[in-house]
C-alpha cells in the first residue's frame, strides 16, 4: 500500500510542478477530459474508474462529523503557473487530524470555476489543499470562493503570480493561509480521485461547506491568470455516499 501511496503523491507532485514532462492533455479540444483516458495507458482510470472526482454534492449522509481542527503556519517555497493551473508548494508545516492520523499540506492550486458543485451550485474559484499522511496516502481539503469582500491571502498570492507560463518563482515567506478558509470548518466527506490525469483513486476529499469571500475584481484577476477554464466536468457517484 505504501508504494502506491507514495506513487500516488507523487503523480499528483509531478503534473502540478511539470506540465510539460507528461503526455499533453488539456480541457478543450481532443486532449480534453473526455479524452483523458484514450491519450495514456496509465490514464485509463480517467474513463474506466468508478470512485472519480469532481461530484456535485447532494443528498449527505448524516455522519456527524467534527469540524477540522486546522493548524495555520504555512511556509511557501515556490509559486508557478504550469498552464493547467497556479500552484504553490509549501514546507511541510500546515496539518490537521483526520481518522486518527495527522495529515500534512504539501501544496495547494486553484481552479475557476469550481470543480465540485454543491447542490448543483457552481463558484467561480475553488482552492485545493493536497495533503499526505506518513503512508503517502492524499487527503485533498476544498474551499469555494464567492464575491464579495477583497481577501487577504488571495491579494498576497496575487501579487507574487509569475508572468510567464511554467515559470517557477521561488518564494522564502510565511502565507496567512486563515482568509482562504471559512470560519465553519464543517465539512462534506467522500472518496475520489485526482481531478487530472492520471485520475487515480483513493483520495479523501474534505469540501467545506461555507464558501468563503473575495472581491469580484480579485476572481477576475486569477480568472484571467489562468487563462482558460481549468475544472473537470462532473463525474457519476456510481453509488458513494457523502457524509457531512
Amino acid at each position: 500500500m505504501r508504494n502506491k501511496s507514495t506513487a500516488l503523491l507523487g503523480l499528483l507532485l509531478a503534473w502540478t510542478t511539470s506540465a510539460a514532462a507528461a503526455p499533453h492533455w488539456s480541457y478543450e479540444g481532443q486532449t480534453s477530459p473526455e479524452n483523458w483516458g484514450k491519450l495514456n495507458e496509465q490514464w485509463q482510470t480517467c474513463n474506466a474508474g468508478k470512485y472519480q472526482s469532481p461530484i456535485d454534492i447532494r443528498n449527505p449522509v448524516a455522519g456527524n462529523l467534527p469540524p477540522l481542527d486546522l493548524n495555520f503556519s504555512t511556509h511557501a517555497k515556490t509559486i508557478i503557473n504550469n498552464g493547467h493551473t497556479v500552484q504553490i508548494a509549501v514546507e511541510d508545516e500546515d496539518d490537521f487530524k483526520l481518522d486518527e492520523q495527522r495529515w500534512v499540506l504539501k501544496q495547494f492550486h486553484f481552479h475557476a470555476p469550481s470543480e465540485n458543485h454543491i447542490n448543483g451550485q457552481s463558484f467561480p474559484l475553488e482552492i485545493h489543499f493536497v495533503h499526505a499522511n506518513s503512508e503517502d496516502e492524499l487527503a485533498v481539503i476544498a474551499v469555494m470562493m464567492t464575491p464579495g469582500k477583497a481577501n487577504t491571502a488571495l491579494e498576497t498570492i496575487l501579487n507574487v503570480l509569475p508572468e510567464q507560463e511554467n515559470q517557477e518563482v521561488p518564494l522564502n515567506q510565511k502565507f496567512a493561509l486563515e482568509s482562504l478558509f471559512p470560519q465553519d470548518k464543517h465539512y462534506y466527506r467522500f472518496s475520489g480521485s485526482l481531478t487530472t490525469p492520471p485520475c487515480s483513486e483513493g483520495v479523501i476529499w474534505l469540501v467545506m461547506k461555507q464558501p468563503v469571500e473575495a472581491s469580484e475584481a480579485q476572481l477576475k484577476r486569477f480568472t484571467e491568470a489562468l487563462r482558460h477554464s481549468n475544472n473537470r466536468p462532473l463525474q457519476p457517484l456510481h453509488g458513494r455516499q457523502i457524509v457531512h
